[in-house]
């Protein structure tokens, strides 16, 4: 009450609740069972399935606690499989399309989901930043053709991720990963993809213990790989054994996240710079090296107007996307939280959604 900044402009709307609590447990379900009794008066859910399943408890039924969906329009950042490109299963970016047809991924969502996460559709997808559909115009377009001769098919044009049926068999797909692979110099003999010089295509995916998500998905797109004639391996080792090889670029394939913010910088640099193709502890990990992405980075950083730093962020968007380095899964755009009536917060919600500090900081208590 007598705090002194509680006048100032910025303040007004922030800081409404009189003490926050915050109790911590060892044990999600334990959690879920406390919120349930009443013991905590909010709680974030990231199970979109635990989320229609399991919230059906009375204080919902009465009313007493409300589920509110808040959506966000920050950059989704990258989740997925990323490959390799310093080895030699993924220097041909017609392999990585192939890979890219190959994955299932409307029947690994519905298998994984209930089909209720939607993909990511590019680094900056979710925002102002993200690449728009179609081809390339204006000053995105500006910005990258002076480097078409290295882009991919798409880059200027318009790309999109290979859709499924949804059907397991996933045929058309697989037609069109098979025809990749022939343009890239494979061809299936005895059943098995093979190299010009007869060696067959394999390659290693390196995962973490206790991954049990990756494991799954990966179940799923090996079982379409072996369609194909391709068997991969499939590597889990631990948390000291699995940094020291990712450290060192020494997978063909791997899981990892990218985070992106609506403020890039740097960091970008470090994720997708040339220098990071040989300085290992890097987040380069596809190993790319791009004169266009290197360029959009530079115009990002020294961008005079708000204009020109979104245009470069959509060009740089193309240059990652359509590099084919990763396979993409799915995005989380919303923020699911149940709570006890009393506690509200404002209709208008800012762009970056429920975000660090938003409700310690905004939400106020409300007795009916």
């Amino acid at each position: 009450p007598d705090y002194w900044g509680k006048d100032v402009n910025f303040m007004r709307g922030q800081a409404n609740l009189d003490e926050i609590r915050m109790e911590f447990y060892g044990d999600g379900t334990a959690m879920f069972e406390a919120f349930k009794a009443g013991a905590l008066n909010s709680s974030r859910e990231f199970s979109a399935e635990k989320w229609d399943t399991q919230y059906d408890f009375p204080a919902i039924d009465r009313g007493d606690v409300v589920k509110s969906v808040l959506p966000h329009e920050r950059p989704s950042g990258m989740t997925g499989f990323v490959m390799n490109t310093r080895t030699p299963a993924f220097k041909d970016w017609r392999v990585r399309d192939a890979m890219l047809h190959a994955f299932n991924f409307e029947y690994i969502n519905e298998t994984m989901t209930g089909s209720k996460q939607p993909r990511i559709t590019s680094y900056f997808s979710n925002s102002v930043l993200g690449m728009q559909d179609g081809a390339a115009d204006g000053r995105v377009r500006e910005l990258l053709e002076p480097f078409q001769d290295e882009l991919l098919p798409g880059a200027l044009d318009g790309y999109s991720l290979p859709q499924s049926d949804g059907s397991e068999r996933n045929r058309a797909n697989i037609r069109q990963a098979i025809s990749m692979m022939e343009e890239a110099g494979y061809t299936i003999e005895d059943g098995r993809m093979v190299g010009p010089d007869g060696t067959p295509f394999t390659f290693e995916i390196v995962l973490k213990q206790g991954s049990t998500e990756e494991q799954s998905i990966i179940d799923l797109f090996v079982q379409a790989l072996e369609r194909m004639g391709i068997t991969p391996t499939v590597t889990t080792i631990d948390n000291a054994q699995y940094r020291e090889r990712v450290n060192a670029y020494d997978f063909d394939m791997t899981y990892n996240r990218w985070g992106l913010s609506l403020s890039p910088g740097n960091e970008q640099k470090l994720y997708w710079g040339c220098d990071g193709v040989e300085a290992e502890g890097t987040r380069n990990y596809m190993g790319m090296c791009s004169q266009a992405a290197e360029a959009m980075i530079d115009e990002i950083l020294n961008s005079e107007s708000r204009d020109d730093f979104i245009a470069a962020t959509r060009a740089l968007d193309r240059v990652l996307t359509t590099g084919r380095y990763v396979i993409p899964i799915y995005q989380w755009n919303i923020s699911r939280i149940a709570h006890v009536k009393e506690l509200k917060y404002p209709e208008e919600l800012p762009i970056y959604g429920d975000w660090i500090g938003w409700q310690p900081n905004v939400w106020w208590w409300e007795e009916e």
